[in-house]
């Protein structure tokens, strides 16, 4: 949600905005806020004139009252009553004109960074940098499914009768591998400087609106039933949420944090479900990492934090690139983002593993998430950014390290976590 202030100074921005995110609909919602505003504004003064000419008749009052003069008294008590009727209605009228206001700025997007792509979609996303190099050994490489069957490590068939499409079984070597994964994920982000976390996984309505836009919630979150209560769709959620209404000391900044946990999501739209392996699915595991900094900061913050996600695939012999992410592809609270994505050496092109995004005041406006200063209190700017995300992560180590005998090397800062395994063996 962006400052309605500089909606109201600099509108043909707002609307260039939207129309670079190929969001023409939206462009009608700029004029109806500054008409709306405009109208609240004058209510606001109305009401501030009513309460000063009631404060003045009530002295007024009082001083009849004194000198015994209760006729004239009881008129301007009169008068005073139809002013609180009057006030009444401004009040209503006041609350009314907000939450029109409201409704509309939280649909129209964040101004993007001016180094933002423009393009459509995310066929138009944007290779900036690639880290490793890609190979194709001279021998095939399976489907990943494949790979893991091999291991006796999935069982969708029994997920599907238990819990439905879009669920799994790891089992074995397979399962510990994952979790080897996430373990090392946190131990990294400890060792470079983020604080651990284990956040809720379950979040009420306000948080879900103070995060995210509609569209990514209609398509991304799980509502239990009956209760104000969401299933995160990944742990930023829960972790910004955290603050939410918080003052926070200037000198307390910037705030480090990473977090561990499952992540459900609905994956309706375009892209459904991949039917036979990990790539799309209801339920994963995440290791994330998110930021709250100063303003002039955050874009600092950006790119230490996706290089943290370059590094970590590096370490375990994946080669990588960042994908800059378009206007049209980029959700309406970003001011950037970008995706890591591995090399996949059986489809011989990348797949995203991570995406990291600054959404300048975006969440912390809309929670109430302020910093504390000499000067006055101001919003701060919250990043988020995927550490790894699994099974995906998954599929790409057991892609880029398989043998040619069917075996998997374990990267050598994943074997501590393997009790010291050096290659996982098919079992078939």
């Amino acid at each position: 949600m962006i400052d309605i202030k500089f909606l109201r100074e600099n509108p043909e921005i707002v609307k260039q905005n939207i129309r670079n995110k190929f969001q023409d609909q939206k462009l009608p919602l700029v004029d109806e806020v500054i008409k709306l505003d405009k109208e609240k504004r004058e209510a606001t003064i109305k009401g501030d004139e009513l309460r000063n000419k009631r404060n003045s008749l009530s002295d007024e009052i009082g001083n009849l009252m004194r000198n015994g003069k209760k006729d004239e008294a009881q008129k301007i008590k009169e008068e005073v009553k139809t002013i609180n009727d009057e006030l009444e209605k401004n009040e209503q009228k006041e609350d009314e004109l907000a939450e029109e206001i409201k409704k509309r700025m939280m649909v129209i997007p964040q101004i993007m960074d001016k180094s933002v792509p423009i393009g459509k979609d995310d066929s138009e996303n944007v290779e900036v940098q690639r880290f490793g190099e890609p190979k194709v050994p001279d021998y095939e490489i399976p489907h990943h499914a494949d790979i893991i069957a091999r291991f006796n490590g999935l069982d969708k068939e029994s997920a599907g009768r238990t819990s439905g499409v879009g669920f799994y079984y790891l089992i074995g070597d397979v399962a510990r591998l994952h979790e080897a994964m996430l373990a090392y994920a946190r131990d990294y982000m400890i060792n470079n400087g983020f604080t651990y976390a284990i956040p809720p996984f379950m979040i009420h309505g306000d948080i879900v609106n103070g995060v995210m836009s509609f569209e990514e919630m209609d398509a991304m979150m799980y509502k239990i039933e009956g209760e104000d209560l969401y299933l995160i769709g990944t742990s930023e959620h829960s972790m910004i949420g955290r603050f939410k209404g918080q003052i926070i000391k200037k000198e307390d900044l910037p705030i480090c944090m990473t977090s561990y946990s499952p992540c459900f999501r609905k994956e309706i739209g375009s892209h459904g479900l991949e039917e036979r392996g990990l790539y799309r699915v209801h339920q994963f595991e995440k290791e994330e990492m998110i930021v709250l900094c100063e303003p002039e900061d955050s874009m600092d913050w950006y790119n230490k934090m996706w290089k943290l996600t370059v590094d970590f695939f590096r370490s375990m012999d994946v080669p990588v690139r960042q994908l800059e992410c378009c206007s049209g592809d980029l959700a309406d609270l970003k001011v950037k983002s970008c995706d890591v994505e591995a090399w996949s050496p059986r489809q011989k092109k990348y797949f995203e593993v991570g995406s990291c995004s600054t959404l300048g005041d975006a969440q912390a406006r809309r929670l109430g998430i302020r910093v504390k200063s000499d000067k006055g209190n101001y919003f701060l700017h919250t990043l988020n950014n995927t550490v790894v995300a699994s099974p995906r992560g998954l599929i790409a180590v057991l892609e880029n390290n398989y043998n040619e005998d069917g075996s998997v090397t374990i990267p050598k800062v994943l074997r501590p976590y393997m009790g010291g395994l050096d290659k996982i063996v098919p079992k078939q």
